[in-house]
C-alpha cells in the first residue's frame, strides 16, 4: 500500500481534472508544484539524507494544450448521440493538435540539462522528458532536500517540501513523477486463493486439490457435513476458454477478434510466456492455438545507472502476465496479442508502458490487471495518468483496468474506496463475479463476487469470514462522470461524499473474476522436484479484465469496427435494452479442498465452504447498476450486435 498526500481534486464536465491547481510562488522566480510533498514526509518519520551521489531517473510531464478542448473532444467522439462519434484522431493529429510544442520541450531540455542531468526519451506524443541525475543534482533543481523516511513498513525517498520549477516553465510542467518513491509498489489483481509467489525465479508451484468439478455441479461433497442443511457442489477445477467463450455468447457469431490487437500492461516480463501460453492453447484449446505470429513483447530495460528496483514480487507478476494473456487469447483466439512489461511495478514505470502503446496507436484495447489501495496517491501521478487515457479516448483506444479484490478496501484502510486506477474517469473499471457454467457450457447463474470462507475443523464449520472480492464503491478524486448521470443511483453517487456532491462509482462492467468458480491457467512454476509446467485455477479482477477486452476484441472483429471507451455506449445500453445481464444476488457456496503445502497431499489437505456473494460487506449485488458488479456482464450475441 502506498500513502501520499491528500487529493481534493474534481473533474470537469466530462471527468476531467479541473485545470492546473494554482501554483505558490517562492523566491528567485520559482514556482511551487502543487501537492508535490506526500504527507508522510515529515520530520518525525525521516530516518536519513539521501546520498548526493544516489542517482536517480524521472519524468517532467507536460501539459496539454487546449485540455478544455481535448475533454470535449473526447467525450464527442464516445458518445453515441453526437455527431462526430467514432470519429476518433490519430496519434499525429492529437500530438499537433493538443500535445505540448517543440519549444516546450526545448525550454524544459535545456533546463535540465544546464542543472546537469543526461536526457533521455522524449516519447512521440511529446509527453514527458526523462532526465537522469543524481540527488544533489535534484535537490538544486528543485530546490529541496532529499531524505529516506519510513512510511508503513518501508524506507523511501522523497522531497522535504513542494518541489519547485522556475516561474516561467511553471504553466507547461504538469506534474513531477521519479523523485520521490510515493508510487512504490502497486500489486497485481490475481487470486489463487491461496499463497502468492515472492521470489524472481518462476515462483513456487501451486496445485488445486481434488476432488473438484470439469463443470458447475458436476460432483456434491457428500463426505462432509451439511453447510447450512446442504450438501454443495466440488468448487470447478478451472473453467477453460472453451467454456467462457459459450457462457458469454461469444462461441457461434463467427467471429473471434481477427483484425484487433489487444495491449496487455504488466510489469517485468516472464522468461516462459510464450511457452507456456502456446502449450497452454494445444492442451486445453487445440482448436486455437496461439501463433507466433500472433503474439508480439516490449519489454523496458532498467536503467544500469540506477540502483536495481525493488522486485515487488516479480514472480507474481509472471503469474499476472501469464493469466493475462491466455485469458484474452482464450476469449479472442483470433486477435493479436501485445504483452507490455514495465521495467518495474511502480506507477511511473507502468504509466510509460501504458503511454507507449497510446502514443503510437500500438493496439486497439489496452488490458491492465493491477492498482493501488484506495485512491490515497500523488496528485502528479492523478494527474499524469488522467492525460494519458484521455488521449488514448482521442484515438479510439479502450482501456480496461481491473476493479480489485478487496472490496470496497475498508479491511484494509478502515474507510470505503474503490482503487486507483480503476476509478479514473476516462477507463473502463471491470469488476468480478461468481459463475455457474453448467455440462452443456450454458451459464447456470452469475452473482457477484464478494466472497466468505468457512473452515472444517474437527467436523465443525468455523464463522465465515471475508477473504476477497470485486473491488467497488465511489471516488473521493472523481466527480461523476457525464457517462454515469442518470443510472447510477444517487445513494451510491454521494457516497464519501459532501453536501450535494456526486462521485465516480467503481465498477462500470463485469466479467468472471471469483478464483472459487475461475479459471484454469497454465505456467512454469518452481514445485520440490523441479521447475516445469502445471495447471491451476486462477480468479481476480486480474481475470475479469482480460476477458472483457477478449470479448470486445470478439465485438471489434464482429461489427467491423473499433469501439475505443465504451463508458458512454454501455451506460446507454443498459436504459434502452437487454444487452447487459443485470447481476443479481444468489445464495450459493461451493466446497473446497486445498493442499496445505500448495502441491500435494503429504502434508494434508485442508476442508472449508466458500460462499460466491457475501452479505456481510458495505458494497452489495443489487438489482441494476450496483457497486459490486456495475452494470452487469456482456449478454452474448445481443451485447455483440448493440455495443
Amino acid at each position: 500500500m502506498r500513502r501520499s498526500s491528500t487529493l481534493l481534486l474534481s473533474l470537469a464536465v466530462v471527468g476531467g481534472l479541473t485545470g492546473a491547481l494554482p501554483a505558490t510562488a517562492s523566491a528567485q522566480g520559482r514556482q511551487d508544484i502543487p501537492q508535490s510533498h506526500p504527507l508522510w514526509a515529515n520530520a518525525q518519520a525521516k530516518v536519513a539524507d539521501t546520498a548526493p551521489a544516489a542517482k536517480l531517473s524521472f519524468r517532467v510531464y507536460l501539459n496539454q494544450r487546449d485540455k478544455a478542448g481535448a475533454e470535449a473532444l473526447a467525450q464527442a467522439v464516445s458518445d453515441p448521440d453526437s455527431k462526430t462519434y467514432r470519429q476518433y484522431l490519430s496519434p499525429d493529429q492529437v500530438r499537433d493538435r493538443f500535445a505540448a510544442t517543440d519549444a516546450t520541450v526545448d525550454a524544459v531540455k535545456a533546463w535540465l540539462s544546464g542543472n546537469g542531468f543526461s536526457i533521455g526519451e522524449i516519447p512521440s506524443n511529446r509527453a514527458y522528458v526523462e532526465a537522469t541525475g543524481t540527488a544533489a543534482q535534484t535537490e538544486h533543481a528543485f530546490a529541496v532536500d532529499l531524505g529516506k523516511y519510513r512510511v508503513k513498513g518501508q524506507t523511501l525517498r522523497a522531497a522535504d517540501k513542494n518541489l519547485s520549477v522556475p516561474a516561467n516553465l511553471a504553466g507547461d510542467v504538469l506534474g513531477v513523477v521519479g523523485v520521490d518513491q510515493a508510487t512504490n509498489l502497486f500489486k497485481p489483481d490475481h487470486e489463487t486463493g491461496s499463497g502468492t509467489p515472492s521470489d524472481v525465479a518462476p515462483g513456487p508451484g501451486f496445485r488445486n486439490a481434488r476432488p473438484c468439478s470439469a463443470y458447475y455441479g458436476e460432483k456434491i461433497d457428500t463426505t462432509d457435513p451439511a453447510y447450512n442443511g446442504k450438501q454443495l457442489p466440488y468448487a470447478p477445477c478451472g473453467y477453460t476458454p472453451a467454456q467462457l467463450r459459450s457462457a458469454y455468447g461469444v462461441d457461434k457469431v463467427g467471429a473471434d477478434g481477427k483484425g484487433t490487437t489487444i495491449a496487455i500492461v504488466d510489469a517485468f516480463a516472464s522468461p516462459t510466456i510464450y511457452s507456456d501460453a502456446s502449450t497452454y492453447a494445444k492442451k486445453n484449446d487445440p482448436a486455437h492455438p496461439l501463433k507466433q505470429s500472433q503474439f508480439s513483447q516490449h519489454v523496458f530495460p532498467v536503467n544500469p545507472e540506477l540502483e536495481p528496483p525493488d522486485q515487488c514480487d516479480a514472480a507474481g507478476w509472471y503469474g499476472e502476465e501469464t493469466l493475462d494473456v491466455e485469458a484474452a487469447h482464450g476469449l479472442a483466439p483470433g486477435a493479436n496479442i501485445l504483452y507490455v512489461g514495465g521495467s518495474d511495478c511502480q506507477d511511473n514505470s507502468l504509466d510509460i508502458a501504458l503511454n507507449y502503446v497510446v502514443a503510437g496507436h500500438k493496439a486497439d484495447i489496452v488490458s491492465n490487471s493491477y492498482g493501488d489501495t484506495g485512491e490515497d496517491i500523488p496528485a502528479d501521478e492523478v494527474k499524469v495518468f488522467n492525460q494519458i487515457s484521455l488521449q488514448a479516448v482521442l484515438e479510439g483506444i479502450g482501456v480496461y483496468f481491473s476493479s480489485g479484490d478487496n472490496g470496497d478496501e475498508v479491511a484494509r484502510l478502515g474507510t470505503p474506496s474503490p482503487d486507483f486506477s480503476a476509478s479514473a474517469p476516462w477507463i473502463t473499471a471491470v469488476g468480478g463475479t461468481s459463475i455457474a457454467i453448467g455440462k452443456d457450457g450454458k451459464k447456470i447463474f452469475e452473482t457477484g463476487w464478494e466472497t466468505s470462507k468457512s473452515t472444517l475443523t474437527d467436523g465443525v464449520y468455523g464463522p465465515a469470514a471475508y477473504t476477497s472480492g470485486s473491488g467497488g464503491g465511489t471516488s473521493r478524486l472523481f466527480e461523476q462522470p457525464f457517462y454515469q448521470k442518470g443510472v447510477v443511483p444517487d445513494a451510491l453517487a454521494k457516497k464519501n461524499q459532501t453536501g450535494n456532491k456526486k462521485g465516480r462509482v467503481v465498477p462500470d462492467i463485469s466479467a468472471i473474476g471469483d478464483p472459487n468458480t475461475g479459471f484454469l491457467v497454465g505456467q512454469t512454476q518452481t514445485f520440490p522436484d523441479g521447475a516445469y509446467y502445471d495447471q491451476y485455477r486462477i480468479g481476480g479482477t486480474s481475470l475479469a479484465s482480460p476477458v472483457f477486452a477478449g470479448i470486445m476484441a470478439v465485438a471489434d472483429s464482429f461489427d467491423h469496427f473499433h469501439h475505443g471507451f465504451i463508458n458512454p455506449v454501455i451506460y446507454k445500453l443498459t436504459s434502452r435494452t437487454s444487452a447487459i445481464s443485470d447481476v443479481k444476488h444468489v445464495d450459493a457456496a461451493v466446497a473446497r479442498v486445498d493442499y496445505a503445502n500448495q502441491v500435494d497431499a503429504t502434508e494434508g489437505l485442508l476442508r472449508s465452504v466458500r460462499t460466491l456473494d457475501y452479505q456481510g460487506l458495505t458494497i452489495h449485488t443489487t438489482p441494476g447498476y450496483d457497486d459490486v458488479t456495475g452494470l452487469g456482464t456482456p449478454n452474448g450475441l445481443l451485447f455483440l450486435l448493440l455495443v
